[in-house]
């Protein structure tokens, strides 16, 4: 549908690639164009680095490809953080748990004993993440999660997209669990949103699957044939250099 004109639209709107979630289909064929490619060349999974790769080809974009921030692929003015978990059944998943960073309470706020005042750490660690998010939006906006749910062994993939907004630390309670690590759960609706490892700093985020999510699957390519593919390449002994 056209977007709408409005009085009071006098600013430059923000660049946007595609709607929230509505992965046009010329991206998942160029994605699934890819995933061939790395089963053709040896992969037995994909990684979340390849899924950055794979994705920035498929937008056109940048894949970043740097530990530090939350943007990690981009295009103009926007910027994806690109994730990927693996599930026996993609197709079937409702919920997702997705490491999101390390935060580090203990660096950033001098919280050297978390479990003293959990409320406090779990407020601190999603005070992190948020400073994550600003630095992020300073230079790209719109900002998305844009979560793989994959088996590379039947070849089932899920993909599905989340807008990446600050939270509102004071709508969410911190309990320990029964490894010491720290859950947060939305006060309003018990919903378990976060975990928090002391050990590693690890951020967990629980996504749930949107109904936006696109499914698909990919026909299984024929395994390479050794001496057809040597020779397409050109390959002779000269290639091999022994020391």
């Amino acid at each position: 549908m056209q977007r709408p004109r409005l009085r009071d639209n006098k600013g430059k709107r923000l660049f946007e690639l595609y709607p929230l979630g509505q992965l046009p289909p010329d991206i998942i064929v160029e994605i699934g164009k890819y995933f061939t490619y790395q089963y053709l060349v040896g992969a037995k999974d994909l990684t979340g680095s390849v899924w950055g790769d794979v994705f920035a080809a498929g937008i056109g974009g940048k894949h970043l490809d740097s530990p530090l921030g939350l943007a990690d692929v981009v295009h103009e003015s926007m910027a994806w953080s690109t994730k990927t978990v693996k599930h026996a059944k993609p197709h079937r998943q409702s919920k997702v748990r997705i490491i999101s960073g390390r935060c580090s309470p203990d660096y950033s706020y001098g919280i050297t004993n978390p479990h003293e005042d959990i409320q406090h750490t779990g407020t601190a660690v999603l005070s992190i993440y948020n400073e994550r998010i600003n630095i992020a939006k300073d230079k790209y906006e719109p900002l998305r999660a844009v979560i793989l749910i994959r088996n590379f062994d039947t070849f089932e993939f899920a993909i599905f997209e989340h807008d990446i907004y600050r939270y509102v630390t004071t709508e969410y309670e911190w309990r320990a669990n029964k490894e010491g690590n720290l859950e947060g759960f939305n006060k309003a609706t018990e919903r378990h949103c976060f975990t928090w490892q002391p050990h590693g700093s690890q951020f967990t985020v629980l996504y749930d699957v949107p109904a936006s999510v696109i499914r698909f699957e990919l026909k299984q390519p024929p395994v390479l044939d050794f001496k057809k593919t040597l020779d397409q390449v050109g390959f002779d002994e000269s290639w091999v250099t022994i020391l």
